[in-house]
């Protein structure tokens, strides 16, 4: 039979990880193959690492990777797909957003469809705020237009893969990851499956607006270098404008003899001219960031146990 994987970051779901493991067993039990479970736990603070214990005590399918600290879901994820020994792996979060009941279809897709990934994406955003939906769209819009990188709108973490595919993620060790971009970036045939926004089952969520915001800019700047190209256009066209009154106004001062205004003129300029250049230091210094964390090798997490040291 089939060896699935389902890969399970979790930082703070020691709440949620009971239903999702009774919903998921139900479901695989369902389709005859056989199944393990790995939870990732990210340096949680409340008692997710002992509820995984507990559930490893009671089925051996369970499995969990517990960090010596919180290093972010992306780590999670790249720690379970590296232990995930499966022929199909699935990424799903904890907090029961992600139907387990989709599985079956994802696997059909993936086993007899002829596709090498079963992704969702959602066709709604119920239950978020509306700011966050609308920044939410606008970075899609933004990150497919300026990326090589195929992100759907309203695309999950959520995906069922081949083992060629999970080896293809593999492939690309970078520091700085950007999961979505990542599963876009590696193409191969993907299946896209629809559903409505689901409601945590348990616990708050742990995004931020800020969080979110910084995700973003994480992803744009893995997949893109237009934001270069952009701070250079607009120091061109500064330059240009620059040049074009400072001919007006000293054709307008021998022609007319009327100097240019003074201590307003200047004050505005010299901060607007300041804020152009900010804005290009500041895009260029986060590119050299990241430049510097990947020059220093460090690796994207580090284990404290797992399951198989009992």
């Amino acid at each position: 039979m089939d060896l699935i994987s389902i890969v399970v970051p979790c930082y703070n779901e020691d709440e949620s990880m009971p239903l999702f493991y009774k919903a998921v067993t139900e479901e695989l039990e369902n389709l005859n193959v056989d199944f393990e479970i790995i939870f990732v736990d990210d340096g949680s603070k409340d008692k997710t690492l002992e509820t995984a214990k507990n559930l490893h005590e009671k089925d051996k399918r369970v499995r969990y990777i517990s960090f010596s600290r919180n290093f972010g879901k992306e780590a999670g994820m790249l720690a379970g797909l590296k232990a995930a020994k499966g022929d199909y792996t699935a990424v799903m979060d904890a907090d029961m957003q992600d139907p387990p009941s989709l599985l079956p279809e994802m696997y059909d897709a993936v086993k007899n469809g002829g596709f090498d990934c079963a992704a969702t994406r959602r066709t709604t955003r119920k239950g978020e705020p509306v700011i966050r939906s609308f920044f939410a769209r606008m970075f899609y819009k933004i990150i497919n237009k300026i990326s090589d990188a195929d992100i759907v709108d309203g695309a999950r973490d959520f995906r069922l893969m081949s083992r060629k595919m999970v080896d293809a993620v593999l492939s690309l060790s970078e520091y700085n990851r950007f999961s979505k971009g990542i599963f876009g970036w590696v193409g191969f045939k993907t299946k896209w499956i629809e559903y409505v926004n689901v409601e945590r089952v348990a616990g708050e969520t742990k995004w931020s607006f800020w969080k979110l915001f910084k995700y973003s800019m994480e992803g744009i700047m893995a997949f893109s270098t237009t934001p270069l190209y952009i701070s250079s256009v607009m120091g061109f066209i500064v330059c240009f404008v620059a040049f074009v009154l400072a001919c007006f106004y000293g054709v307008k001062a021998l022609i007319f003899g009327d100097p240019a205004a003074g201590f307003p003129t200047i004050v505005c300029i010299m901060l607007f001219l300041g804020g152009v250049q900010l804005i290009g230091i500041g895009v260029v210094g986060m590119y050299l960031s990241k430049t510097y964390l990947e020059t220093k090798k460090r690796p994207i997490y580090i284990i404290r146990e797992t399951e198989n040291d009992i």
